[in-house]
């Protein structure tokens, strides 16, 4: 098994197996413990979710910072990053990080931003027909992004 990660407070975690079936979905652990309530990855949460999938690989989406991001977002989503590969290194689980045109592309979803999490979320659904309930709602466009990272992931395992 295999997970991707979408990094980020609203971002996800897909368990994929080796045959690219999801097998299970999961919306990144936070609570609203920062900053003014703002929410942040628990890294606790997140390193048992880990540990019970007991995935071999990770996927997990390349982020920086973008451009016009306020230095609150910039070190919040940072933090994000850190949490991820934290809890991936502690428990041994080795990561692959993708920048967003190398998965996007791998799964073929065009390049840009207009549309692409309505487009992640679309190309889940035709994917996985059966699990299209995790996937119904706006914001689990996340869910769809983790989910498509994992994929993109084996494309790349299987080619080299």
């Amino acid at each position: 098994m295999i997970v991707g990660i979408d990094i980020g407070a609203a971002g996800a975690l897909a368990l994929v197996s080796p045959e690219g079936e999801l097998v299970e979905v999961a919306d990144m652990p936070i609570l609203r413990d920062g900053p003014k309530g703002r929410p942040t990855v628990n890294g606790p949460l997140l390193a048992d979710l880990l540990r019970r999938w007991e995935p071999k690989c990770a996927y997990v989406e390349f982020v920086s910072s973008r451009p016009g991001e306020g230095p609150t977002g910039a070190f919040a989503f940072g933090r994000s990053r850190g949490m991820v590969e934290g809890a991936l290194a502690t428990l041994g689980i080795p990561a692959t990080m993708l920048t967003p045109p190398t998965w996007k592309r791998a799964v073929g979803i065009p390049p840009g931003r207009d549309g692409a999490k309505d487009a992640a979320r679309s190309e889940a659904i035709r994917r996985w027909p059966r699990q299209a309930a995790a996937f119904q709602r706006v914001k689990d466009d996340g869910r769809a992004e983790a989910a498509l990272i994992a994929v993109a992931g084996l494309a790349r395992s299987k080619a080299a």
